[in-house]
Protein backbone atom coordinates (compact mmCIF):
# COMPACT_ATOMS: atom_id res chain seq x y z
CA UNK A 1 0.00 0.00 0.00
CA UNK A 2 0.91 3.47 -0.92
CA UNK A 3 2.63 6.06 1.81
CA UNK A 4 2.47 9.21 1.53
CA UNK A 5 3.20 12.14 4.27
CA UNK A 6 5.08 10.62 7.33
CA UNK A 7 4.93 7.23 6.20
CA UNK A 8 1.20 7.11 6.90
CA UNK A 9 -0.84 4.64 4.89
CA UNK A 10 -3.13 6.47 2.38
CA UNK A 11 -5.84 4.18 4.04
CA UNK A 12 -6.46 5.10 7.75
CA UNK A 13 -8.71 3.26 10.39
CA UNK A 14 -11.49 5.48 11.39
CA UNK A 15 -12.24 4.07 15.10
CA UNK A 16 -15.81 5.61 15.04
CA UNK A 17 -17.47 3.17 14.34
CA UNK A 18 -16.12 -0.40 15.00
CA UNK A 19 -18.54 -3.43 15.27
CA UNK A 20 -20.86 -3.58 18.19
CA UNK A 21 -22.81 -6.05 19.36
CA UNK A 22 -25.96 -5.72 21.71
CA UNK A 23 -25.21 -2.31 21.81
CA UNK A 24 -21.07 -2.27 22.82
CA UNK A 25 -18.06 -2.52 20.93
CA UNK A 26 -17.82 -6.04 19.47
CA UNK A 27 -14.29 -6.07 21.43
CA UNK A 28 -13.11 -9.66 19.46
CA UNK A 29 -14.30 -8.86 16.20
CA UNK A 30 -12.91 -5.36 16.17
CA UNK A 31 -9.41 -7.19 17.01
CA UNK A 32 -9.80 -9.47 14.17
CA UNK A 33 -10.23 -6.00 11.52
CA UNK A 34 -7.80 -4.13 12.95
CA UNK A 35 -4.83 -7.70 12.75
CA UNK A 36 -6.38 -7.97 9.26
CA UNK A 37 -5.72 -4.33 8.58
CA UNK A 38 -1.79 -4.02 10.17
CA UNK A 39 -1.15 -6.83 7.94
CA UNK A 40 -1.83 -5.09 4.70
CA UNK A 41 -0.30 -2.56 5.41
CA UNK A 42 -3.01 0.03 7.23
CA UNK A 43 -0.85 2.09 10.11
CA UNK A 44 -2.84 5.11 10.32
CA UNK A 45 -5.59 4.98 13.26
CA UNK A 46 -7.88 8.04 14.59
CA UNK A 47 -9.77 8.10 17.35
CA UNK A 48 -11.10 10.79 19.65
CA UNK A 49 -11.57 11.16 23.46
CA UNK A 50 -15.51 11.90 23.25
CA UNK A 51 -16.11 8.37 20.41
CA UNK A 52 -17.38 5.71 23.46
CA UNK A 53 -15.28 3.45 24.02
CA UNK A 54 -13.15 4.16 21.05
CA UNK A 55 -9.81 5.05 23.20
CA UNK A 56 -10.22 2.06 25.86
CA UNK A 57 -10.47 -0.80 23.07
CA UNK A 58 -7.60 0.83 20.81
CA UNK A 59 -5.83 0.63 23.24
CA UNK A 60 -6.07 -2.59 24.68
CA UNK A 61 -5.98 -4.51 21.09
CA UNK A 62 -3.05 -2.70 20.20
CA UNK A 63 -0.96 -3.71 23.60
CA UNK A 64 -2.39 -6.97 23.74
CA UNK A 65 -0.84 -7.80 20.77
CA UNK A 66 2.44 -5.71 20.96
CA UNK A 67 1.26 -3.37 17.75
CA UNK A 68 1.50 -0.10 19.50
CA UNK A 69 5.09 1.08 17.87
CA UNK A 70 3.36 -0.30 14.17
CA UNK A 71 0.78 2.08 14.16
CA UNK A 72 -0.07 6.22 14.36
CA UNK A 73 -2.64 6.98 16.91
CA UNK A 74 -4.42 10.06 15.73
CA UNK A 75 -6.66 11.08 18.56
CA UNK A 76 -8.41 14.59 19.92
CA UNK A 77 -9.01 17.15 22.36
CA UNK A 78 -12.54 18.17 23.09
CA UNK A 79 -11.95 21.89 23.62
CA UNK A 80 -15.14 23.03 23.90
CA UNK A 81 -15.41 20.86 27.51
CA UNK A 82 -12.42 22.74 28.46
CA UNK A 83 -11.96 25.86 30.59
CA UNK A 84 -8.01 25.92 31.60
CA UNK A 85 -5.06 24.03 30.66
CA UNK A 86 -5.36 21.84 33.96
CA UNK A 87 -8.76 20.57 32.23
CA UNK A 88 -6.80 20.14 29.10
CA UNK A 89 -3.93 17.75 31.00
CA UNK A 90 -6.47 15.81 32.94
CA UNK A 91 -8.26 14.73 29.97
CA UNK A 92 -4.64 14.09 27.76
CA UNK A 93 -3.87 12.08 30.65
CA UNK A 94 -6.88 10.05 30.66
CA UNK A 95 -6.27 10.03 26.83
CA UNK A 96 -2.74 8.36 27.69
CA UNK A 97 -4.16 5.85 30.38
CA UNK A 98 -7.71 4.60 27.87
CA UNK A 99 -4.64 4.31 25.18
CA UNK A 100 -1.99 2.71 26.87
CA UNK A 101 0.65 4.55 25.50
CA UNK A 102 2.99 7.37 27.11
CA UNK A 103 2.85 9.24 23.76
CA UNK A 104 -0.05 10.29 21.01
CA UNK A 105 1.23 10.62 17.61
CA UNK A 106 -0.93 13.18 16.26
CA UNK A 107 -3.19 15.26 18.44
CA UNK A 108 -5.83 17.24 16.74
CA UNK A 109 -8.31 20.27 18.13
CA UNK A 110 -11.70 18.29 17.75
CA UNK A 111 -14.50 20.48 15.19
CA UNK A 112 -12.13 23.37 15.28
CA UNK A 113 -14.57 25.73 14.02
CA UNK A 114 -13.16 29.01 13.51
CA UNK A 115 -9.96 31.48 14.51
CA UNK A 116 -11.85 33.25 16.83
CA UNK A 117 -12.09 30.03 19.05
CA UNK A 118 -8.58 29.06 18.37
CA UNK A 119 -7.45 32.37 19.94
CA UNK A 120 -9.46 31.75 22.66
CA UNK A 121 -7.54 29.05 23.27
CA UNK A 122 -4.31 30.18 22.77
CA UNK A 123 -5.27 32.90 25.35
CA UNK A 124 -6.14 30.12 27.62
CA UNK A 125 -2.44 29.02 27.68
CA UNK A 126 -3.29 25.91 25.23
CA UNK A 127 -1.17 26.84 22.71
CA UNK A 128 2.05 26.54 24.88
CA UNK A 129 0.80 23.43 26.63
CA UNK A 130 1.10 22.08 23.25
CA UNK A 131 4.30 22.75 22.46
CA UNK A 132 5.56 21.75 26.07
CA UNK A 133 4.09 18.24 25.16
CA UNK A 134 5.72 18.17 22.19
CA UNK A 135 8.95 19.26 23.62
CA UNK A 136 8.53 16.55 26.16
CA UNK A 137 7.41 14.25 23.34
CA UNK A 138 4.40 13.09 24.72
CA UNK A 139 2.46 14.31 21.37
CA UNK A 140 4.82 14.54 18.23
CA UNK A 141 2.39 16.93 16.20
CA UNK A 142 -0.58 18.95 17.17
CA UNK A 143 -3.46 19.47 14.39
CA UNK A 144 -7.37 20.44 13.69
CA UNK A 145 -10.17 18.77 12.39
CA UNK A 146 -12.44 20.90 10.76
CA UNK A 147 -16.26 21.40 9.09
CA UNK A 148 -16.77 24.56 7.76
CA UNK A 149 -16.33 26.69 4.88
CA UNK A 150 -13.07 27.12 2.53
CA UNK A 151 -11.87 30.47 3.81
CA UNK A 152 -12.37 30.26 7.32
CA UNK A 153 -10.08 26.99 7.25
CA UNK A 154 -7.60 28.99 5.09
CA UNK A 155 -7.72 31.37 7.76
CA UNK A 156 -7.33 28.79 10.52
CA UNK A 157 -4.09 27.19 8.54
CA UNK A 158 -2.41 30.28 9.01
CA UNK A 159 -3.45 31.16 12.53
CA UNK A 160 -0.85 28.70 14.03
CA UNK A 161 2.42 26.14 12.64
CA UNK A 162 0.00 23.14 12.35
CA UNK A 163 1.60 19.82 11.59
CA UNK A 164 -1.62 18.28 9.97
CA UNK A 165 -5.28 18.94 9.69
CA UNK A 166 -8.29 16.80 9.30
CA UNK A 167 -11.25 17.50 7.02
CA UNK A 168 -14.45 16.33 5.37
CA UNK A 169 -13.96 15.83 1.18
CA UNK A 170 -15.33 13.60 -1.48
CA UNK A 171 -16.40 14.44 -5.00
CA UNK A 172 -20.13 15.82 -3.67
CA UNK A 173 -17.80 18.70 -0.97
CA UNK A 174 -15.22 19.63 -3.41
CA UNK A 175 -16.90 22.93 -3.43
CA UNK A 176 -18.11 23.26 -0.02
CA UNK A 177 -16.61 22.59 3.65
CA UNK A 178 -12.65 23.01 3.24
CA UNK A 179 -12.96 22.51 -0.77
CA UNK A 180 -10.45 21.83 -3.13
CA UNK A 181 -9.24 25.06 -3.20
CA UNK A 182 -8.23 24.87 1.05
CA UNK A 183 -7.37 20.65 0.25
CA UNK A 184 -4.65 22.31 -2.16
CA UNK A 185 -3.97 25.73 0.01
CA UNK A 186 -2.56 23.07 2.85
CA UNK A 187 -0.67 20.58 1.04
CA UNK A 188 1.34 24.23 -0.85
CA UNK A 189 1.71 24.80 2.88
CA UNK A 190 3.32 21.29 3.69
CA UNK A 191 0.34 20.25 6.08
CA UNK A 192 -0.58 16.87 5.25
CA UNK A 193 -4.30 16.62 5.29
CA UNK A 194 -6.45 13.80 6.28
CA UNK A 195 -9.84 12.99 5.11
CA UNK A 196 -12.98 12.34 7.35
CA UNK A 197 -16.46 11.89 5.82
CA UNK A 198 -14.64 10.56 2.28
CA UNK A 199 -18.51 8.65 1.49
CA UNK A 200 -20.16 11.12 3.54
CA UNK A 201 -21.04 8.38 6.14
CA UNK A 202 -21.80 5.51 3.54
CA UNK A 203 -24.41 7.36 1.72
CA UNK A 204 -22.15 7.67 -1.50
CA UNK A 205 -21.67 4.09 -1.04
CA UNK A 206 -25.20 2.65 -0.88
CA UNK A 207 -27.16 5.30 -0.71
CA UNK A 208 -26.67 7.23 -4.32
CA UNK A 209 -29.98 8.08 -6.23
CA UNK A 210 -30.77 5.20 -8.66
CA UNK A 211 -29.45 6.93 -11.52
CA UNK A 212 -26.35 7.78 -9.96
CA UNK A 213 -25.15 4.21 -9.61
CA UNK A 214 -26.33 3.17 -12.89
CA UNK A 215 -23.63 6.03 -14.07
CA UNK A 216 -20.85 4.37 -12.21
CA UNK A 217 -22.26 0.62 -12.90
CA UNK A 218 -22.39 1.29 -16.95
CA UNK A 219 -18.69 3.06 -16.41
CA UNK A 220 -17.32 -0.01 -14.70
CA UNK A 221 -19.69 -2.82 -13.94
CA UNK A 222 -16.77 -4.05 -11.73
CA UNK A 223 -16.27 -1.11 -9.40
CA UNK A 224 -18.39 -0.36 -6.45
CA UNK A 225 -19.71 3.39 -5.94
CA UNK A 226 -17.40 3.41 -2.57
CA UNK A 227 -14.37 2.12 -4.85
CA UNK A 228 -15.28 4.89 -7.22
CA UNK A 229 -15.63 7.54 -4.48
CA UNK A 230 -12.36 6.42 -2.40
CA UNK A 231 -10.44 6.63 -6.11
CA UNK A 232 -11.46 10.07 -6.45
CA UNK A 233 -9.55 10.95 -3.50
CA UNK A 234 -6.25 8.59 -3.85
CA UNK A 235 -5.93 10.68 -7.05
CA UNK A 236 -4.50 13.66 -5.70
CA UNK A 237 -1.57 14.37 -4.56
CA UNK A 238 -3.12 16.53 -1.97
CA UNK A 239 -4.75 14.45 0.04
CA UNK A 240 -2.15 12.10 2.67
CA UNK A 241 -4.69 9.78 4.51
CA UNK A 242 -8.41 8.89 3.51
CA UNK A 243 -10.28 7.83 6.88
CA UNK A 244 -12.79 4.82 6.41
CA UNK A 245 -14.88 3.86 9.59
CA UNK A 246 -14.66 -0.18 8.93
CA UNK A 247 -17.07 -1.83 10.57
CA UNK A 248 -16.60 -5.08 8.99
CA UNK A 249 -14.73 -7.61 7.40
CA UNK A 250 -16.18 -6.93 3.78
CA UNK A 251 -15.64 -3.21 4.00
CA UNK A 252 -11.89 -3.83 5.48
CA UNK A 253 -10.84 -6.27 2.22
CA UNK A 254 -12.20 -4.08 -0.18
CA UNK A 255 -10.84 -0.88 0.93
CA UNK A 256 -7.51 -2.04 1.44
CA UNK A 257 -7.88 -4.16 -1.83
CA UNK A 258 -8.46 -0.43 -4.14
CA UNK A 259 -6.17 1.30 -1.64
CA UNK A 260 -3.65 -1.13 -2.90
CA UNK A 261 -3.71 -0.24 -6.50
CA UNK A 262 -4.50 3.41 -5.96
CA UNK A 263 -2.19 6.17 -6.96
CA UNK A 264 -1.85 9.82 -7.74
CA UNK A 265 -3.31 10.90 -11.22
CA UNK A 266 -4.73 7.57 -12.10
CA UNK A 267 -8.20 9.10 -12.67
CA UNK A 268 -8.44 9.37 -16.60
CA UNK A 269 -10.17 12.38 -18.12
CA UNK A 270 -13.53 9.97 -19.39
CA UNK A 271 -13.76 8.93 -15.87
CA UNK A 272 -13.90 12.50 -14.71
CA UNK A 273 -16.92 12.62 -16.99
CA UNK A 274 -18.45 10.11 -14.83
CA UNK A 275 -18.16 11.60 -11.76
CA UNK A 276 -19.09 15.12 -13.48
CA UNK A 277 -22.51 13.08 -14.42
CA UNK A 278 -22.67 11.55 -11.13
CA UNK A 279 -22.69 14.85 -9.36
CA UNK A 280 -25.77 16.44 -11.73
CA UNK A 281 -27.58 13.05 -10.73
CA UNK A 282 -27.35 13.90 -6.91
CA UNK A 283 -27.55 17.47 -7.26
CA UNK A 284 -30.84 16.89 -9.70
CA UNK A 285 -32.55 15.55 -6.30
CA UNK A 286 -31.28 18.89 -3.90
CA UNK A 287 -33.82 21.40 -2.78
CA UNK A 288 -31.91 24.15 -3.52
CA UNK A 289 -29.34 24.74 -6.46
CA UNK A 290 -26.69 26.33 -4.62
CA UNK A 291 -23.03 25.59 -6.59
CA UNK A 292 -21.63 27.16 -3.23
CA UNK A 293 -19.83 29.59 -5.60
CA UNK A 294 -19.51 32.20 -2.40
CA UNK A 295 -20.60 35.58 -4.72
CA UNK A 296 -23.09 36.01 -1.38
CA UNK A 297 -20.26 36.65 0.34
CA UNK A 298 -19.48 38.34 3.03
CA UNK A 299 -23.12 38.61 3.94
CA UNK A 300 -23.15 41.75 5.78
CA UNK A 301 -25.41 39.67 8.69
CA UNK A 302 -22.95 37.34 8.83
CA UNK A 303 -24.72 34.45 7.72
CA UNK A 304 -23.13 31.41 5.98
CA UNK A 305 -25.25 31.24 2.82
CA UNK A 306 -23.39 28.36 0.79
CA UNK A 307 -23.06 26.37 3.60
CA UNK A 308 -26.74 26.92 5.13
CA UNK A 309 -28.01 25.46 2.15
CA UNK A 310 -25.90 22.63 1.72
CA UNK A 311 -27.01 21.93 5.49
CA UNK A 312 -30.25 22.13 4.43
CA UNK A 313 -30.06 20.02 0.77
CA UNK A 314 -28.40 17.38 2.86
CA UNK A 315 -31.07 17.22 5.48
CA UNK A 316 -32.85 15.77 3.04
CA UNK A 317 -30.63 13.46 0.93
CA UNK A 318 -29.20 12.24 3.95
CA UNK A 319 -31.97 12.53 6.41
CA UNK A 320 -32.65 15.42 9.03
CA UNK A 321 -30.41 14.32 11.96
CA UNK A 322 -27.51 14.35 9.53
CA UNK A 323 -28.35 17.76 8.12
CA UNK A 324 -28.81 19.56 11.64
CA UNK A 325 -25.86 17.66 12.75
CA UNK A 326 -23.78 19.55 9.54
CA UNK A 327 -26.17 22.66 10.52
CA UNK A 328 -24.43 22.98 14.02
CA UNK A 329 -21.02 22.59 13.29
CA UNK A 330 -21.18 24.47 10.38
CA UNK A 331 -22.80 27.81 11.64
CA UNK A 332 -23.58 27.30 15.69
CA UNK A 333 -20.46 25.89 16.73
CA UNK A 334 -18.58 28.90 16.18
CA UNK A 335 -17.30 32.18 17.65
CA UNK A 336 -19.82 34.13 15.69
CA UNK A 337 -22.60 32.23 14.74
CA UNK A 338 -23.42 32.17 11.27
CA UNK A 339 -27.38 30.58 11.26
CA UNK A 340 -30.05 31.15 8.82
CA UNK A 341 -32.10 33.22 11.10
CA UNK A 342 -29.74 36.08 11.23
CA UNK A 343 -30.90 37.35 7.95
CA UNK A 344 -31.96 41.31 7.85
CA UNK A 345 -33.64 40.32 4.25
CA UNK A 346 -31.04 43.32 2.76
CA UNK A 347 -31.02 41.84 -0.91
CA UNK A 348 -27.61 41.57 -1.51
CA UNK A 349 -26.76 38.36 -1.73
CA UNK A 350 -29.69 38.27 -4.43
CA UNK A 351 -27.86 40.72 -6.36
CA UNK A 352 -24.84 38.54 -6.97
CA UNK A 353 -26.20 35.47 -6.98
CA UNK A 354 -25.37 33.66 -10.64
CA UNK A 355 -28.15 30.85 -9.72
CA UNK A 356 -30.74 33.18 -9.45
CA UNK A 357 -31.94 31.82 -6.28
CA UNK A 358 -34.36 33.49 -4.00
CA UNK A 359 -32.07 33.33 -1.42
CA UNK A 360 -34.33 35.59 1.67
CA UNK A 361 -37.06 33.26 0.32
CA UNK A 362 -35.26 29.94 1.10
CA UNK A 363 -33.19 30.85 4.08
CA UNK A 364 -36.39 31.75 5.46
CA UNK A 365 -37.31 27.50 4.73
CA UNK A 366 -34.04 26.71 6.19
CA UNK A 367 -34.18 28.17 9.31
CA UNK A 368 -37.98 26.50 9.71
CA UNK A 369 -36.72 22.96 8.90
CA UNK A 370 -33.07 23.06 10.81
CA UNK A 371 -33.97 25.58 13.36
CA UNK A 372 -36.17 23.42 14.90
CA UNK A 373 -36.82 22.94 18.48
CA UNK A 374 -34.31 20.44 18.76
CA UNK A 375 -31.83 22.60 17.42
CA UNK A 376 -33.06 25.63 19.90
CA UNK A 377 -32.27 23.25 22.57
CA UNK A 378 -28.54 22.38 21.54
CA UNK A 379 -27.97 26.14 20.76
CA UNK A 380 -28.96 27.21 23.73
CA UNK A 381 -26.47 25.63 25.21
CA UNK A 382 -23.54 26.02 22.87
CA UNK A 383 -22.42 28.84 24.58
CA UNK A 384 -21.33 27.70 27.30
CA UNK A 385 -18.49 25.37 25.58
CA UNK A 386 -17.52 27.41 21.95
CA UNK A 387 -17.86 30.65 23.23
CA UNK A 388 -16.57 31.58 26.62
Amino acid sequence: MEKRANDWSILGFGCMRFPRKAGRIDEEETQKLIRYSIRHGVNYFDTAYIYPGSEQVLGRILAKDGLRDKVCITTKLPHYLIRSVEDAEDKFRKQLDRLQTDHVDNYLMHMLPDVEIWDKLVRMGIGQWLQEKKQQGQIRRVGFSYHGNTDNFIRLLDAWDWDLCQVQYNYMDENSQAGRRGVEYAARKGIPVIIMEPLRGGRLADGLPRQAGQIFAQADSGSTPAQWGLRWLWDQKAVSVVLSGMGSRQMVRENIQTAESARTGMIREEQREVYDRVREAVNGEVKIPCTGCGYCQPCPAGVDIPGVFRCYNISYSDGLIRGMKEYLMTTTFRAKPANASLCVKCGRCEQNCPQQIQVRQQLDQCGRRLENPAYRAIAHFSPRFFRK
